[in-house]
């Protein structure tokens, strides 16, 4: 057994591997045939808060009784049976010892997270021993969770359009592609709302783009308001025109939805002199609604409702049309 003391009188080459041993930044723990300890290094000590003399001769589950079953005594057992090494992954086995470091910013205790080599040893003469080595992995655990939030939050930013906050033509593809496919699998029915403001280029001559972008922000407010399930989607489809998906409503149902944003809007009572159809802003929507059949394809729905809001401007704008088609 290694101890301070032991190395302290011992031979030089016992003072150089104590010295190696307080040295390394890295646990160090050694077990006999027995599973017991015969070699514990300081670095193990400072994050345990046990003394090395304190764990002599005990076996490793007296000292972390809660390692009793896991996968540290499986493979410390192949190791000294069988000779296999093994490695515990920070992913799969987080941080199976009790052991402890200081979080800089708080000065609270934080678990260390731990890699973990499990090595067999082999010396002539003597009975099989085995190595653990402790690898304290917590920084690029942090590291890699910063990344990955900060990944989630680019992921997030790159949905969202940068004006208006709500979604934008990105999130709405993928959205309306996986709501077809639910559609499709289901046999539910799949709504869309294509929305156009009316006369919004002569907006912007009238009262110039700083006032054409408060326009577009107050609307797609409006319209984002006017949604009340968690699986309802509105986004900026491009310029002046938005989308609206809704799952699981029928054209009755679009419709009154889309009814009721245009007469929001039209309640906000932006002012628009240039406009051939009011004084104030108003939106123009087409609405189409389907269950998507085996050989019906996403394109055809956003073409049903495009249609519907041509026919809607053709109509003299300000109103909502439901494309005529069957709804099965």
């Amino acid at each position: 057994m290694l101890t301070k003391q032991s190395a302290k009188d011992g031979p030089p080459e016992a003072k150089l591997l104590a010295a190696v041993m307080d040295a390394i930044n890295v646990g160090v723990i050694v077990l006999d045939q027995n599973e017991c300890v015969v070699c514990w290094n300081p670095w193990v000590e400072k994050v345990s808060g046990i003394a090395v003399d304190a764990v002599h001769g005990k076996r490793l589950t007296e000292v972390f009784p809660e390692l009793e079953g896991k996968r540290i005594q499986s493979a410390a057992r192949s190791a000294l049976r069988n000779g296999y090494a093994s490695i515990l992954s920070q992913s799969l086995n987080k941080a199976p010892f009790p052991l402890f470091t200081r979080e800089p910013a708080t000065e609270g205790l934080i678990r260390i997270q731990q890699a973990i080599h499990v090595l067999p040893l082999h010396m002539e003469g003597m009975a099989p021993h085995c190595l653990i080595q402790i690898f304290d992995v917590t920084p690029a655990v942090s590291r890699e969770r910063i990344l990955r939030e900060q990944a989630q939050e680019m992921r997030a930013f790159s949905h969202i359009d940068g004006l208006t906050e709500i979604a934008n033509r990105r999130r709405y593809d993928e959205c309306v592609e996986d709501e077809f496919r639910r559609a499709k699998r289901n046999g539910t029915l799949l709504s869309l709302i294509m929305i156009d403001i009316d006369y919004f280029k002569a907006y912007n001559d009238s009262y110039g783009h700083q006032m054409g972008d408060a326009c577009l922000t107050r609307i797609a407010d409006t319209l984002n308001a006017a949604l009340h399930r968690p699986g309802d989607l509105v986004a900026r489809y491009g310029g002046e025109e938005f989308v609206v998906v809704l799952p699981c409503t029928d054209r009755e149902g679009a419709y009154q939805i889309a009814e009721h944003m245009r007469s929001q809007v039209e309640a906000l009572n932006i002012r628009h002199a240039a406009s051939a159809v009011a004084d104030h802003v108003t939106i123009s929507l087409g609405v189409a609604s389907v269950v998507p059949l085996h050989s019906r394809e996403l394109d055809e729905l956003q073409d049903y409702a495009d249609k519907a809001l041509y026919q809607a401007k053709h109509a003299g704008r300000n109103r909502v049309v439901v494309y005529d088609a069957p709804a099965t």
